[in-house]
């Protein structure tokens, strides 16, 4: 099968670099940008120190919230849920508002909230400052993972520097969170900062009508605040004026996997994956498979995968998942499979271990892929995945199982042609090279946790290219580079 070829397009480097960056315009190399340095870049923080909440101050804040509204803002953290409209909602509730900003990055393959965090604090803390100013809220948090010793000290000297120059009429507290996999997940932020353990809550929670202390709380990604301490500035044409009429704006992308010049982009909205590629430098080796929205996302085949638009609409129109904006390209001469099964079995060990199909059903599920992807000859392994996947998905406590089996059955869909082999023959002789997507805590190659996967040995790009041609006789072409 060849990709019809997709070039980027020709006026598109030049609005890129014309247009853009945005979120990313202050960056400095190597450290954080101070206060001072970050108002340099975006200006003071458009609010008054020192306001209450007299009739003119909530009028005041239920304008922000319309801007945002205007804007078309929606999350950044994965679900793409209007954030005009959550902030509305808990301004509406009764009593004390609480905010709460997301930045612990559960998926190993996002590295954008960490950018973010680590080098813009000060844009993601005024982000903090003005959702707690829409919804009137007494307290403000920002969650991170407590693995990140570097990272939570870096926060608390950024807050502590906003108290001592009177900016934020809220402090924000700096929280460090669990750094499971499903600690990131709202609930379990809410729960953690209410003293209970860092894990989903089996009954979902509305968040935004009883959250922290059972107030009325709004959880937001950082990526998310950062883009309201824009839109505060700036105004919502402003924010419009990039991006698509449906999907506005720009995002934050992390791209890894074999291509050029892995890392964290900022595009707008519809930006095409082939040209997002070809800004971080395009494949070092045909493209087999683009894995987009991360864990919980799904892989696409590389020829479906490279004229699609970056937003929730126009991934969804294919299979496809925007999640966090995580982009992995899976090259020709790894196997898939053998990629999806570790994926899998890092999950089963990061549940929260609150219902079956999380204790029974993904172990289960990350055996059965292992088996196909290391073993296989069985003739039978994939019907068994296939007959596992209903059986888990829609009946946990949380999207944890969902998430897993959503990309077990995209994988049994883009790998279907490897599948069969692996099932009729053995293993391809991709399994033989290194893993490629990252994975947290202790999996790693050598384990048993890899059912059974061999030792590896680093392979050169060139060996890897010809491997790849006994992989998959019928090569995928790689899309034109921009010429």
């Amino acid at each position: 099968m060849t990709v019809v070829a997709t070039r980027i397009r020709p006026d598109y480097l030049a609005r890129h670099a014309e247009r853009l960056p945005r979120l990313l315009a202050g960056l400095t190399v190597g450290q954080p940008v101070g206060l001072n340095a970050h108002e340099r870049a975006f200006g003071q923080l458009p609010l008054a120190a020192g306001e209450g909440r007299s009739r003119s101050v909530r009028a005041k804040a239920s304008r922000l919230i319309d801007v945002v509204e205007r804007s078309g803002l929606t999350g950044r953290g994965g679900a793409g849920f209007p954030t005009g409209r959550k902030l509305r909602s808990v301004a509406a509730g009764p009593g004390p508002a609480v905010v709460v900003a997301n930045g612990a990055e559960g998926e190993p393959a996002s590295r954008k909230d960490h950018l973010l965090l680590s080098r813009m604090p000060h844009l993601v803390m005024d982000g903090i400052a003005l959702a707690a100013f829409a919804v009137g809220a007494t307290e403000a948090y920002l969650a991170v993972h407590d693995e990140d010793d570097r990272l939570l000290a870096s926060l608390e000297a950024a807050a502590q520097s906003r108290i001592v120059a009177g900016i934020d009429q809220v402090p924000i507290q700096i929280v460090g969170t669990d750094s499971r996999y499903v600690a990131s997940e709202q609930t379990a932020i809410v729960q953690y900062i209410n003293g209970g353990p860092g894990l989903p809550t089996f009954t979902p929670r509305r968040t935004h009508e009883r959250g922290v202390a059972n107030r009325p709380t709004a959880v937001n990604n950082v990526e998310t605040l950062a883009h309201l301490a824009l839109i505060a500035r700036y105004g919502d044409n402003w924010f419009r004026e990039v991006g698509q009429p449906s999907s506005p704006g720009t995002t934050l992308v992390t791209v890894s996997g074999a291509i050029a010049r892995p890392g964290v982009f900022e595009i707008e909205l519809g930006t095409t994956i082939g040209e997002v590629m070809m800004l971080a430098g395009g494949p070092v080796e045909r493209p087999q498979a683009v894995l987009t929205g991360g864990y919980f996302g799904t892989w696409l085949p590389a020829e479906v995968a490279w004229p699609v638009p970056m937003s929730h609409a126009g991934l969804r129109s294919v299979g496809g998942a925007m999640g966090a904006g995580i982009l992995f390209v899976l090259p020709e001469s790894s196997c898939g499979l053998a990629e999806t099964a570790r994926v899998i079995r890092y999950l089963a060990g990061e549940t929260a271990g609150q219902c079956g199909p999380c204790v029974f059903g993904l172990p289960a599920l990350a055996d059965a892929l292992a088996d196909l992807a290391y073993h296989g000859c069985r003739g039978d392994a994939a019907d068994r995945i296939g007959g596992l996947i209903p059986l888990i998905e829609g009946r946990g406590a949380c999207r944890h199982p969902d998430g897993a089996t959503q990309l077990a059955a995209s994988a049994l869909s883009a790998f279907g042609r490897d599948a069969q082999w692996h099932d009729e023959r053995g293993p391809c002789y991709g399994v033989r090279f290194p893993p490629m997507l990252p994975v947290q805590g202790t999996l790693s190659t050598g384990e048993s946790a890899s059912a059974g996967q061999p030792d590896h040995v680093h392979w050169p790009w060139h060996v890897r290219r010809a491997a790849a041609r006994i992989h998959h006789p019928g090569s995928v072409g790689l899309p034109d580079r921009a010429g």
